[in-house]
Parts: structure tokens; sequence; C-alpha cells
């Protein structure tokens, strides 16, 4: 998962790993820590923690991930700005259309 998400966010280990997780940063500084830790729950069907990734160039961005070792759980669909991704240890993720206004949130 360290190479995957420092690659994925062109991320560094802010210390050297532990036997229980590490703690990612961005190199330069402006972007929030992500830490990444073992668990022996697996993926969750409500997960705690759901990350967006917004891209310039979207498509381009997906084949990036899948390369990288993500798996497309459901692609860009037609009225949709995102497509939904799972790292290699099954965790969810999307990467949206930055290009393209958010939806209007639902009417109640």
């Amino acid at each position: 998962m360290i190479a995957f998400w420092g690659a994925a966010l062109g991320y560094v280990p802010r210390d050297a790993p532990e036997p229980d997780g590490v703690v990612l940063k961005d190199p330069s500084g402006r972007g929030p820590n992500l830490n990444l830790s073992l668990s022996g729950e697996g993926p969750l069907e409500e997960y705690r923690l759901h990350l967006d990734l917004y891209a310039t160039h979207p498509t381009e961005e997906v084949d990036r991930l899948i390369g990288l070792g993500a798996r497309l759980v459901r692609p860009f669909a037609k009225g949709h700005d995102f497509a939904t991704l799972a790292d290699p240890d099954g965790n969810l993720f999307d990467v949206i259309d930055k290009r393209r206004p958010p939806a209007p949130p639902p009417t109640q």
C-alpha cells in the first residue's frame, strides 16, 4: 500500500515504516498527511474513510491508477462525474472529473 498510495499521490513516507503502518506526506508540504495502518478487518461495507481524487484528465488518471495496481469498480457513466476504483487492498476511492461542475444536491 505504501508503493501504491505513494505513487498515486506523489507522497513519500514521513518516517521509516513501522510494523503496523506508515504516514505518507506530501514532499512539498502543502497536502495533508495520509496514515496507512494495518488492520485485520479487511475492506468494510460501510468504510470509515473514502478518498476522492480530483483530476483534470480523469480518464488518463484512472488508467494511470489501474497501471499502479488499482481495479476499476464502476467506470464513468453518463450523468456522473466520477469513476470508482479499489486500491490493491480493496479499499474504494473515486476519481472525480474536476472539469465538470458538481451535481446539485438531491431535493428533499
